[in-house]
């Protein structure tokens, strides 16, 4: 993997020279007795965040060969995982800014070396690297608030949104992409034992997308690069792998009850089933994997199911028929179907007479 020396490597050059002669020209000044910035090495510290009176460089460079200086806007969930995850593997997370005073001392606690900033726009003169870990609905008009330089690159973390999201923070010479690890962050310590071998979604153009891969395998994950256009299927595809999965369990639990089970009976005894069958699924493939009455043809215990759910878990019956119904379409896919035996389970799913 090449140093962070992206396509913009000359801009950037030339923008240090540019710099570089300011800065003698300002020497010779002060030489003279003229102090035209007295306080441009200071940094004020407020609680937990810090000031920078001025700002002599517009952002920090990474050496040759170095990964890039990573700053992280929003303290969440998903930020506070990854700042974490990368801290421990070296890489040089800087700067987190967050309007939660309570996340930004929690994200500092975790990762000592951070500065914290409030404001998102303060973050950006110290990193090379912005990641926006921020829901999606707020991802465009945040981005509208940041202005970027030459060199830089900023990602965000939706499952949702493509780069073009990122575009009103651009400027010549800089770059945005995405960096979606296909984790569930409700909660820091299993997320983080869950990124080593996760599948990560990134986007970009080709220099950055190299980078964020380096930056996925770095925290143990499995970098992924989605096709354009891709990026909608993908994430339902991952809400209905987790959440979807829960709004299952949540039915089992209502049907349950019946039993006289709370939540935790019901998973104790339903639970186990589920995981079976995805590691059945996981060996010998969804089809094969099916079980239960669609596959045997026993339209009688579609009905009496449905008549029973009628009247112990009726919200539950909708979500009953929905996934029954799809069963039969994998059994009959898998050839264990007649026409008249999927005709009559279809008819007693839907309770017709």
């Amino acid at each position: 993997m090449k140093a962070w020396d992206t396509a913009d490597e000359i801009v950037r050059r030339s923008r240090e020279e540019r710099l570089a002669e300011h800065e003698a020209t300002f020497d010779a000044i002060e030489a003279e007795g003229i102090d035209l910035h007295p306080d441009r090495d200071a940094t004020h510290r407020h609680g937990d965040l810090e000031h920078a009176s001025d700002h002599t460089h517009p952002h920090a460079h990474s050496a040759p060969g170095q990964r890039p200086v990573t700053g992280i806007i929003g303290a969440g969930p998903v930020g506070l995982a990854l700042g974490v995850a990368l801290n421990r593997v070296g890489w040089p997370v800087r700067a987190v800014a967050s309007r939660d005073a309570g996340r930004r001392e929690r994200f500092r606690e975790h990762v000592p070396t951070v500065r914290a900033f409030a404001e998102s726009a303060a973050l950006v003169d110290d990193v090379e690297l912005i990641i926006l870990a921020v829901p999606d609905d707020v991802v465009t008009g945040l981005a509208a608030t940041l202005r970027l330089y030459a060199g830089q690159a900023i990602v965000h973390t939706s499952g949702l949104l493509g780069p073009e999201a990122l575009a009103p923070a651009l400027a010549a010479g800089t770059q945005a992409g995405a960096f979606h690890p296909l984790v569930a962050f409700a909660d820091l310590d299993r997320a983080l034992a869950a990124l080593p071998g996760a599948t990560i979604a990134i986007e970009g153009d080709d220099d950055l997308v190299a980078h964020l891969a380096d930056m996925a395998e770095a925290i143990g994950g499995s970098p992924v690069r989605l096709a354009p256009g891709s990026k909608a299927s993908y994430h339902a595809a991952a809400v209905l792998a987790a959440g979807g999965v829960d709004a299952l369990l949540d039915t089992i639990r209502e049907v349950a009850a019946a039993l006289g089970l709370d939540e935790a009976g019901a998973l104790r005894i339903f639970l186990p089933l589920v995981e079976q069958t995805i590691a059945n699924a996981r060996a010998l493939g969804i089809d094969a994997a099916l079980t239960g009455p669609a596959t045997r043809g026993d339209a009688g215990t579609l009905a009496a199911h449905a008549a029973a759910l009628q009247g112990s878990a009726p919200a539950a019956l909708a979500v009953y028929r929905v996934l029954m119904a799809r069963d039969i379409e994998i059994a009959n896919r898998r050839g264990a179907l007649s026409p008249e035996v999927t005709e009559r389970l279809r008819t007693a799913l839907a309770g017709d007479s």
